[in-house]
């Protein structure tokens, strides 16, 4: 895990215009869903953030009430620059699809019987279900580096979740408790690889 005092020094520190209009450029980008154009932004094209350090800030996002996303770009924000920069990525992030949507659905009120746009709508969406897939594969890479309680709790929770159906927040419930633990007892940091 790195140490968020010392700061890594090849990572770049935006200023307020330029985390707007990378917010915005995620937004408009990201039909279908934001994050994996979130992450390529922030991690591999700017590097404002390591892959591990976009991790553990998705996380909490997923923790906190409301979409993923834009809850990442309020905690994103407000890393880099406090409360305006909160605002500001969180502004870039919605701004612009409000508009787009809202353009949309006047043109949709007007032209939605279309066969066409149905088929564009089907194509979109297995577009948009392939990014969800591989930016899943990018954001497991650095967890599964080194086998250890991180990798287990993983594989636990997809067995949970995505084989046996259990209910998310009951298997939440008994492997964030276990992963707080381990991460006590066993940083990452003296892990080895």
């Amino acid at each position: 895990m790195t140490d968020l005092a010392e700061p890594d020094s090849t990572l770049v520190r935006p200023s307020l215009t330029e985390l707007f209009l990378a917010f915005a450029h995620i937004a408009v980008s990201g039909f279908g869903g934001a994050l994996p154009w979130a992450r390529r932004m922030i991690v591999e094209r700017k590097r404002w953030m390591t892959a591990e350090e976009f991790n553990e800030d998705f996380a909490l996002s997923q923790f906190l009430p409301g979409p993923n996303v834009v809850n990442f770009s309020v905690v994103f924000g407000a890393r880099i620059a406090g409360a305006p920069g909160a605002a500001v990525a969180f502004l870039g992030l919605m701004g612009p699809p409000m508009v787009i949507v809202t353009i949309i659905a006047v043109l949709y009120a007007h032209y939605g019987d279309l066969e066409v746009l149905s088929r564009i709508l089907s194509g979109v969406g297995a577009a948009a279900a392939g990014l969800i897939i591989a930016m899943t594969i990018k954001m497991a890479k650095p967890l599964f580096t080194q086998i250890g309680w991180p990798a287990a709790i993983a594989i636990l929770a997809f067995i949970g979740v995505g084989l046996v159906r259990w209910p998310l927040l009951p298997v939440l419930a008994v492997l964030a408790p276990a992963a707080f633990v381990l991460a006590w007892l066993f940083p990452a940091g003296s892990v080895k690889r």
